[in-house]
């Protein structure tokens, strides 16, 4: 007999917790913004230009060695850390501007960058001596003009990808549909932007495949739901609104839990075994699943029952007998 997680016949009334999961998701959102125009998202080399260098040692790093050693080699301000475990070590500096009187001026940036992480590499070699296998080292040069271009294209994927999906849904159901959608999308990407924000995890191209990504899982829950509303729409003619969204998210429970479930199976040992590369990526993804699941159920049905022009708990007009018997 198989595990039945969530039971079928669930009557949780989530409708009677809109206001208070209005309440919770306005401040949620409203801080996101403030976190993310206070402290600001903490751009990796991709975003802002720069060089970073990964090296490994077979012996533990003393990260105040490495800090030490490159701390006065002239490129402003580098970012040591410690990077995935205690025998790897990534050193990260900006973006270096190209000589005043550079010819060109653009060939002179890429190759300022990449004078920096020759120096780099050169200053770990001597502070990690002969045990290091420089065969495992790994570096990223992005200069600014490039790095100017990706923060360009990014935005501009993620604007699309909400565009697209307005329009997606705008075409399968009807406007007010697509409205609840878009602001549960919107409420995820802006609650993501500010986690990233208020905890400074690095931000970079993968975080907007991550974003994207979220976009299409979020909008996928939302669809299964509003699926079902408009199903129990035509099926029950006299019950309110507020009771068929109640009935429609509690038969598709099951689904969104065991969906979320599974997802969340393969993302949290990817996030604690995957290492430091794939962590940004798979902590974003662990997120917008919650978030997604969330408002799915939160904030894209209860802007759906506002929008309702019948009213949202009158119920309607019992229909002589015979009619609506098709529908």
């Amino acid at each position: 007999m198989p595990l039945k997680i969530v039971p079928e016949d669930t009557t949780i009334d989530f409708v009677s917790m809109r206001l208070i999961a209005f309440i919770g998701s306005s401040v949620a959102v409203v801080a996101a913004i403030a976190f993310f125009f206070i402290m600001g998202l903490n751009f990796g080399i991709d975003f802002r230009g720069g060089v970073n260098v990964i090296a490994k040692d077979a012996d533990p790093i003393v990260i105040e060695d490495v800090r030490a050693a490159v701390s006065d080699l002239g490129y402003g301000t580098p970012v040591v850390q410690i990077f995935g475990d205690e025998y790897t070590v990534k050193v990260g500096v900006p973006a270096q501007d190209a000589p005043r009187d550079a010819e060109d001026p653009q060939k002179a940036a890429d190759q300022a960058q990449q004078d920096a992480a020759e120096v780099i590499r050169a200053a770990l070699r001597e502070v990690l001596g002969d045990n290091a296998d420089e065969s495992d080292w790994s570096q990223a040069v992005v200069s600014p003009t490039v790095s100017g271009e990706l923060v360009r294209a990014g935005a501009e994927a993620v604007i699309a990808a909400v565009v697209l999906m307005l329009l997606y849904i705008w075409f399968r159901f009807e406007w007010r549909f697509s409205v609840g959608a878009i602001i549960a999308l919107v409420h995820d990407v802006t609650l993501t932007i500010g986690v990233f924000a208020l905890f400074q995890i690095e931000f970079g191209l993968s975080i907007i495949a991550a974003i994207l990504t979220i976009v299409g899982y979020s909008m996928n829950d939302t669809v299964v739901v509003f699926d079902r509303i408009r199903e129990n729409l035509r099926k029950y003619k006299t019950k309110s609104l507020g009771d068929v969204v109640n009935l429609s998210i509690n038969q598709t429970l099951a689904r969104t839990f065991m969906t979320s479930v599974t997802t969340l199976l393969a993302l949290v040992p990817l996030y604690l075994f995957g290492g430091e590369v794939l962590r940004g990526f798979t902590f974003a993804m662990i997120w917008g699943v919650l978030v997604g699941t969330y408002s799915s159920v939160f904030v894209a049905s209860p802007v759906l029952i506002a929008l309702d022009p019948r009213g949202a708990f009158e119920p309607r007009k019992p229909e002589p007998a015979g009619e609506g018997a098709a529908a």
